[in-house]
């Protein structure tokens, strides 16, 4: 009998091992294997259900959760204490949140139901914020300059973004981190509106300019939660644990933010010059996504990609999209392949033992 990593993967899900005898183990059998030259079912851990139970089980709880909106709704608005009623909606729908919680994701592990119960607390996380924000900035204490519902909005946001982190240190979903980034990136946006001029163009928020500075903020922001999500999947490079589907959900917020402030911004300026460089930034993009084994940072490019190729095909764009599109396949098909030659040649760098292994040339001519 052969236990593979979807098996130890299990077992940490179950709360058989932890995740960190689950790292050991898999540490120890590829070094009795000789090191990674067995890389099969090596990927970025990405899964949204286990069957269709568990989306039955998602309709029922999004139907149920809709009522007890629609409830909640009549109720605050029927009350004579609007902001009062509202609070106790939302602590008490995230109170039966992490009673349902406890059940579908910390005993039963599904996936697909944990999810929903996140999105849904964060949800009623906002609502509660809210009411909050209300108490805490009455109408009597806002200065005309400034309007009271954007200093709410921001108190609100970083209410939820606060909960939604004690929702993941107690049952510990990965897809909350999603939640937790985009909170952050919000409550980060109010704050800035607050204290600068106000966003005129959903443009601005990726368009560096020293008139806004909504841009410069998406990409710090970007470059810290690649951070996180490095120094999660450094810590997890076998990627059996939830610290590399962690990583994922980072990933997926990062490298939006940081590929599309560079490229968007390159791209409007115009020229060759402009044109060149946004290419070598992409190159670049395209080779670290490859040496982190992350396709985020690729898919997020793929966009400007088309576009140049639109400029400067001169009427070939549809054959150069063709090529495009096999040259992607052909990655994807050969990745850990192509992965393994790159690693090979570069040298030794801080952290690369630590990235996900690697199949070297030789071996795969080997095998």
């Amino acid at each position: 009998m052969t236990i593979t990593r979807d098996d130890i993967r299990a077992a940490v899900g179950a709360g058989k091992i932890s995740e960190a005898q689950a790292t050991a183990i898999v540490a120890l059998s590829d070094a009795r294997r000789g090191a990674r030259e067995n890389l099969q079912g090596l990927d970025e851990p990405f899964e949204l259900f286990k069957g269709f139970n568990e989306i039955f089980i998602v309709v029922g709880l999004t139907i149920l959760y809709a009522g007890w909106t629609g409830l909640t709704g009549v109720t605050t608005f029927l009350a004579s204490s609007s902001m009062t009623s509202l609070l106790l909606c939302g602590i008490t729908g995230m109170a039966t949140l992490v009673a349902l919680a406890s059940y579908f994701t910390r005993r039963r592990r599904m996936v697909a139901p944990s999810i929903a119960l996140a999105i849904m607390f964060a949800f009623s996380a906002i609502q509660a914020g809210w009411a909050v924000s209300y108490w805490m900035v009455p109408d009597s204490g806002i200065p005309k300059v400034t309007g009271s519902s954007d200093v709410r909005i921001v108190i609100m946001l970083a209410l939820a973004t606060l909960a939604v982190i004690f929702y993941w240190l107690a049952f510990r979903v990965p897809f909350a981190m999603l939640l937790i980034a985009l909170g952050f990136y919000a409550t980060c946006f109010g704050l800035t509106a607050l204290n600068g001029p106000e966003l005129d163009s959903f443009r601005d928020v990726f368009l560096l300019s020293a008139n806004s500075a909504f841009s410069w903020v998406t990409l710090a922001l970007g470059l810290l939660g690649l951070a996180i999500a490095l120094r999660f999947d450094m810590s997890d490079p076998h990627r059996v644990t939830r610290r590399a589907s962690q990583a994922f959900w980072l990933h997926v917020i990062a490298a939006p933010a940081i590929v599309n402030t560079v490229a968007f911004t390159l791209f409007l300026q115009g020229g060759a010059t402009s044109y060149l460089i946004l290419s070598s930034f992409l190159l670049l993009m395209a080779l670290f996504a490859i040496v982190i084994d992350r396709r985020s940072f690729l898919i997020s490019g793929i966009g400007y990609v088309v576009a140049l190729t639109a400029l400067a095909a001169e009427g070939n764009t549809w054959a150069f999209i063709l090529l495009l599109g096999v040259f992607l396949v052909a990655l994807g098909a050969f990745w850990e392949s192509i992965r393994g030659a790159i690693m090979a040649v570069l040298p030794a760098f801080p952290g690369k033992d630590n990235l996900p292994p690697w199949t070297r040339p030789r071996e795969v001519s080997a095998s």
